[in-house]
């Protein structure tokens, strides 16, 4: 049965080379029941700490987590891993070489002791075998499975117990991309179809847009963002934000009352952008590569400066007049030569803009 988690002002150190580094920093989420929250962040940013702890495999300094309303980290409360009904799926699978796909699955559902079944464990198993679709391969051993079948049987297992959380760290990142984009659909199929609430920690943010009902950005140990997927995409909190989630640049502008004024026009803003205080500042402004569209009737100019080959498309890095650079998708079919103009237009349905003093951190998505 899927279930809240609620985490509260979480604080987890480690005592390391360096002395004190805090891995969590005051950290506060809300999973709701059955939804499935996604990680995503730097290397180093906490968030297979913040896992760990959920897990209870390591112990916070300071804060609580709650599973279902009950408390099971909190000061001197910390509930051992075995009692908090959490499951976990590691990057590596981690499974029992010597043991079959259903002994695997039986594995955690008789204390280590597959042989020993019961009937109605062995029909639970089977049951999770259906659920991501292995049926038919219940008698192979591990070595036996492609990558995905492997990460499948990894998540019935976790899932056979009847976990009320279920942890996924990394569960894609030894496979290759194609099958990692397909996986990713499929196993937010298989917790929906469960009803289990899980938490998933990526690297990867197209896998968090497939799989994600909440999305958290985590900088230096605390989430700095939470919300949808499109949310986080199309409504950054922060500049930080908005250069580390997709792809997209940022151009100078005026901010006047409810339209801010680029090199490439004036663009409206929503009433909840405008600062009635200071009603006129100097800003940046988010451009997305859908919202910068080529059109060779546009007086607007700007000079292909690389050029990233997609496929269906290109990604255009374009220069603008005053050395301001901008992305753009482009149909492949549209070959422009390098250090050429090009004409282009907005479309922008989200203006989001940016204070001129905010200035971005460098941040290296692995």
């Amino acid at each position: 049965m899927a279930s809240r988690l609620q985490i509260d002002c979480l604080s987890l150190s480690y005592i390391g080379p360096q002395g004190l580094t805090k891995a969590v920093d005051n950290l506060s989420i809300d999973v709701g029941q059955g939804d499935i929250a996604c990680l995503v962040g730097p290397s180093g940013c906490g968030k297979s700490s913040l896992l760990r702890a959920i897990a209870g495999f390591v112990e916070p300094s300071t804060g609580r987590i709650l599973i279902d309303g009950h408390v099971v980290t909190e000061g001197s409360v910390c509930m051992p891993p075995e009692q908090r009904g959490v499951g976990m799926v590691f990057q590596d699978y981690a499974l029992f070489p010597h043991l079959t796909v259903e002994a695997n699955i039986l594995f955690g559902l008789t204390r280590g002791r597959p042989k020993e079944a019961t009937p109605a464990q062995g029909s639970r198993a089977r049951a999770m075998l259906e659920l991501v679709g292995l049926a038919d391969l219940h008698e192979r051993m591990p070595h036996e499975l492609s990558g995905g079948q492997a990460q499948r049987v990894a998540l019935a297992r976790a899932l056979a117990p009847e976990p009320q959380i279920i942890l996924l760290d990394e569960p894609f990142s030894s496979l290759d991309p194609s099958l990692r984009a397909r996986l990713a659909r499929e196993v937010r199929e298989i917790l929906k179809a469960a009803k289990t609430t899980a938490i998933v920690v990526t690297h990867d943010q197209t896998e968090a847009f497939t799989m994600a009902d909440q999305l958290g950005v985590m900088f230096e140990g605390r989430v700095v963002q939470w919300g949808s997927p499109y949310e986080v995409y199309h409504e950054p909190c922060s500049a930080d934000v908005a250069r580390f989630i997709g792809e997209g640049a940022l151009i100078s502008g005026r901010q006047c009352d409810h339209s801010v004024t680029t090199l490439l026009g004036s663009l409206p803003l929503a009433d909840c952008c405008c600062d009635e205080e200071y009603p006129e500042k100097l800003v940046r402004v988010l451009l997305r590569p859908d919202d910068v569209v080529h059109d060779d009737d546009s007086s607007l100019k700007a000079k292909v400066v690389q050029k990233n080959f997609r496929g269906a498309d290109f990604l255009y890095t374009l220069e603008l007049p005053n050395g301001e650079r901008i992305l753009s998708l482009v149909p492949s079919h549209h070959d422009h030569p390098l250090n050429e103009p090009i004409g282009i237009r907005l479309e922008v349905d989200h203006v989001v803009t940016f204070s001129q003093e905010e200035q971005p951190q460098a941040f290296k998505n692995n």
